[in-house]
This record gives structure tokens, C-alpha cells and sequence, in this order.
């Protein structure tokens, strides 16, 4: 009963994952060769974030009125309709509904003619520029990142977290994680080995909407199938009961909602709980410092889409692989090294990846074989950092809640999740807006980047070797009155 369960409800997830991977490296194809890996900054914030909301607020008014099978699919379906829609009828007829690159530039003050050959990709009215007379793409990048928010959380643990009890938690999660791995190593090489060989970008995106609605169709069957099945196991199990009195069932605590101004207050309260809200904001930064100048070199590098997108495919297929390891290895390196160790292998191993990668950018990058330098690096250090988040970042930062009292762990990560994650994602891009309004592309800010990515991993170390303290004087509290109780 276990493994058909398991199966069911995974292969939800590895289809979720399928889909997100396949439109996430899409997404990025598009925007970045048409419009600049900086115009990514500017949708986050003025496309994203008033994009997440709106969702978030249809989701919260259809939660009231619809049961949560019915909530599923309007959850899901309008995803993969939108997909199947900009493939069949928005891409093919771009040319007729998007205006032109000049119209546009003109209403902005724009002259062509005025454009030295360095300032084509640069600064932030050129860039809004080409995302207006690009809107269908901007448009694609948007529902595609929300997409990437909701089909984790809401579409696939919102389910899990309901019909896996505690006991079977503990077996099927760790496996869950493993779908997350599997399925982009089967994407990046779908994308790799047949989408990218198409003869040119339309067909290419045909190929892969043919594989995003298949997954969709999967990830509807599934959730039936596996509802189907839960509920016919749970029948049988009344029955063999007898009439047997059953046992009141815990309700489980629901997740405390807070927002900014009151996450703020209760992380002023704890040094401990702003100390991981620091380790998870650094990541958020740091990470969003260098992923947008990394798919700018890679760009230059790759400026046709079919070869820009069949790099990000084997990209893709190397992090699922990395992944897969890595969580093998990942419990075993924290018990090896200690907590303390493992909370500062993520923010050492960037600082040390990053110096020959910033290096090779501030030299310049007019020769092909400097560029080419670059992208190797670049590729090492995005690969290898997501891979240390996910064997000690992850787990580490989950385990320094152990030793809390429950309100500090209920509230305290629920704070985290709203300022860390918000202000890592939002601030790294607004700062790197500042940056190309200034320098007119993230490639000459570089200097800049560079001693805010070192300082924001400096104050990430030393937080967490604070934290390495608390951690351990916690836990050792945690132990001795376990050792005094009668």
C-alpha cells in the first residue's frame, strides 16, 4: 500500500518539477536573448510581485468558495492552458500584436541613429524599451516564475502535507526529494537532445509545450488517481476496524501567517531567530548577485536562442544530478563536519568559487577564449553553489529550529520565510536595477557587484559562526533538562 502511495503522489511531483523546469529554462531563453539578462531584474519587481499578489489573493477568495479538489484543478489547469495558448495563438502572431522595437524607442525618446554601439543594451529606458516591444515574452517570464512559486508549495506539499501522516512522512519526504533531482536531468536532456534541434525557435517551443502540457494532463491524472486511491484504502481500513471506536484525530496546527511589519517586530525580539533570518537572506542575495550577470555572459557567449537554450537544458541536467548525490551525501557531511562547519561551507565555498569567476569578468571580456573562461567558471561556481545549498544550506538552517521553544519555531520560521525570502529575492534585484541605471548594464557594474557580494557573504559567515554557538548552547540546554527529567 505504501509504494503504490508513494508513487502516486511522487510522480506528481516529478512532473511538477518536469513542468517548472522545462518553462523555467524557457522563460529565461526568451527574456535574456531578447531583451538583456538585465531586463530580469525589472520584471521581478514590476511584473512578479504584482503578479504573485494578484494570485494570491484569487487563490485566498477561491479557497473559500471551493472544496480542495475542485481548488486544484482551477489552481493548475489555468497554468497549462496559458502555456498551450501562448504556443498555438500569442507566439505565432507576435509579429502582429507586439509593436515594434523603433515605435517603442521613439515613445520613449529613444533615437536609434543616437545609439553608439556599446549603449544598444544598456541602460533601464532602453531595456523597458525591448521588454514592451517584447511583452508576449515578459509576459511568458512572469506567469512562468509565478508558475514556480505555486506548483511546489500549493499544487504539490499543500496535498502531501494533507493525505502523508507523520509516521510515512519520515519515509516518503527524503524520497520526494528526489524527484526534485530526477526530473530536471530528464528536462535539460529532452531540451538538450530534441527541442533545441529544431530549426528554429517556434518549432523548438512547440517541442516543449508538446512535453509542459503532457506533464500538466499527468499532474491532474495523478492527483485523481492517487485521491482515488487514498480513499479506497481509507474504506477498507473502516471496515477492517469492525465498528471499532476510532481515535480523535490531533488537528494539526496551522501555519502562522505574518506580515512584514509583524515578522519584523518578532525577529527584533530574538538575536537566535535573526540570525537565520541573516544565513537565509545572504543566500537570497548573494545568489541573485550573481545569477543574472552568470545568464548575461552566457548570452554573449550564446546569443542564438537554440544554443542559449541547450546550454540552460544541460545546465539543468547537471544540477538534477547534483542534486540527486548530494542529498545522499548532505546528512552524512553535517554529522562529519558539525553544524557549525556545515553552515559555513556554503557561504566559504561561493567566496572561494567566485574570485576567479569575477576575476575573469573584470579583465574583460572582448576575447572569445576570455569569455569562454568566464562562462566555464561562471558555470562551476552557479552549479556548485546550488549544490552546497541543497547538501548543507538546507539542512543545516532547518535544524538550527530544533532547540526553539514551539512559538519561536511556528512564528519565528513563518517570519523568516516572509523577510527572508521577500527582501532576498526583491532587494537583490531592486539593487541590481540602481546598478544598471547607473552603469548602463550589469557587466560594468561588475567592480561594484563584486564588494557587495563580498560583503554580504562576510556578514553571512559571521553570523553563522555566531549562530554555530548559540546553536550548540541551545542544543545543550535542550539535553540537559532532558537528562534531569524523572
Amino acid at each position: 500500500q505504501e509504494v503504490t502511495k508513494f508513487l502516486l503522489i511522487g510522480s506528481i511531483k516529478f512532473f511538477v518539477i518536469l513542468a517548472l523546469t522545462l518553462t523555467r529554462d524557457n522563460k529565461d531563453t526568451m527574456v535574456v536573448t531578447e531583451c538583456g539578462a538585465e531586463a530580469i531584474a525589472f520584471l521581478k519587481i514590476y511584473g512578479v510581485l504584482p503578479a504573485a499578489a494578484l494570485f494570491i489573493a484569487l487563490y485566498s477568495k477561491m479557497a473559500t468558495i471551493l472544496d480542495k479538489k475542485p481548488l486544484f484543478y482551477a489552481t493548475c489547469i489555468p497554468f497549462f492552458a496559458f502555456f498551450f495558448l501562448f504556443d498555438t495563438v500569442i507566439y505565432p502572431n507576435r509579429s502582429s500584436i507586439q509593436p515594434s522595437l523603433s515605435t517603442v524607442q521613439s515613445l520613449f525618446g529613444i533615437q536609434e541613429s543616437s545609439l553608439s554601439s556599446s549603449s544598444k543594451d544598456s541602460g533601464a529606458s532602453v531595456i523597458f524599451s525591448k521588454l514592451f516591444a517584447n511583452w508576449t515574452s515578459a509576459l511568458f517570464y512572469i506567469i512562468a516564475e509565478v508558475y514556480s512559486s505555486v506548483s511546489v508549495g500549493i499544487l504539490f506539499w499543500q496535498y502531501a502535507n494533507d493525505v502523508v501522516p507523520v509516521s510515512q512522512a519520515k519515509r516518503f519526504y527524503p524520497l520526494f526529494a528526489q524527484m526534485s533531482g530526477l526530473a530536471p536531468i530528464l528536462a535539460g536532456q529532452y531540451v538538450v537532445r530534441y527541442a533545441s534541434r529544431a530549426k528554429d525557435f517556434g518549432e523548438s517551443l512547440h517541442r516543449l509545450t508538446w512535453m509542459v502540457t503532457f506533464s500538466g494532463v499527468m499532474i491532474c491524472l495523478f492527483y485523481k488517481w492517487s485521491n482515488d486511491y487514498i480513499e479506497k484504502v481509507a474504506i477498507l481500513e473502516t471496515r477492517d476496524e469492525g465498528g471499532k471506536e476510532s481515535q480523535p484525530q490531533k488537528k494539526k496546527k496551522k501555519k502562522a501567517k505574518m506580515t512584514m511589519v509583524e515578522s519584523a517586530k518578532f525577529l527584533a525580539s530574538s538575536e537566535y531567530l535573526r540570525l537565520i533570518a541573516t544565513l537565509v537572506l545572504g543566500y537570497g542575495l548573494s545568489i541573485n548577485f550573481t545569477d543574472i550577470i552568470f545568464k548575461s555572459i552566457v548570452k554573449r557567449q550564446y546569443p542564438d536562442p537554440l544554443d542559449y537554450q541547450r546550454f540552460m537544458g544541460n545546465f539543468s541536467s547537471v544540477v538534477g544530478l547534483s542534486t540527486c548525490i548530494v542529498i545522499f551525501l548532505g546528512v552524512h557531511a553535517i554529522r562529519i563536519l558539525g553544524w557549525r562547519m556545515g553552515a559555513l561551507a556554503t557561504p566559504v565555498v561561493m567566496a572561494i568559487l567566485a574570485f576567479p569567476y569575477f576575476s575573469s569578468i573584470l579583465v574583460g571580456l572582448d576575447s572569445p577564449t576570455s569569455l569562454r573562461i568566464a562562462v566555464i567558471f561562471g558555470t562551476i561556481q552557479a552549479l556548485l553553489s546550488k549544490t552546497t545549498k541543497y547538501a548543507l544550506f538546507d539542512p543545516t538552517t532547518q535544524m538550527a529550529y530544533i532547540p526553539l521553544d514551539e512559538e519561536s519555531k511556528v512564528k519565528g520560521k513563518a517570519a523568516i520565510e516572509v523577510l527572508g525570502s521577500r527582501i532576498g529575492k526583491s532587494g537583490g534585484s531592486l539593487i541590481q536595477q540602481g546598478l544598471v541605471l547607473v552603469f548602463g548594464n550589469i557587466i560594468n557594474a561588475a567592480p561594484v557587484l563584486v564588494v557587495l557580494y563580498y560583503s554580504v557573504l562576510t556578514w553571512w559567515a559571521y553570523s553563522a559562526n555566531r549562530l554555530g554557538s548559540l546553536f550548540l548552547a541551545k542544543t545543550a540546554m535542550q539535553e540537559e533538562k532532558k537528562e534531569h527529567k524523572p
